[in-house]
């Protein structure tokens, strides 16, 4: 993955409205911030799959993250 993927991704993490992403569960968290990353990059199926993988394994701090932006 390259680094202007991950930017995208946690920029679209920082952008999102809270609420939506805090409602949603595991795996459709997941898609939703995949698909919502692919709306801004071309990303071949190897980068999607590496982005989705990616992001599993970031869920714990991404909820952090957002919960965090919503106390604000």
């Amino acid at each position: 993955m390259t680094p202007k993927i991950m930017r995208q991704l946690w920029s679209v993490v920082e952008t999102a409205q809270a609420n939506t992403l805090l409602q949603l569960d595991d795996a459709t968290l997941v898609q939703w911030l995949v698909k919502q990353t692919k709306t801004q990059a071309l990303l071949d199926c190897h980068e999607t799959d590496f982005l989705s993988d990616y992001v599993q394994s970031r869920l714990s701090l991404i909820r952090d993250i957002v919960d965090e932006r919503q106390c604000y």
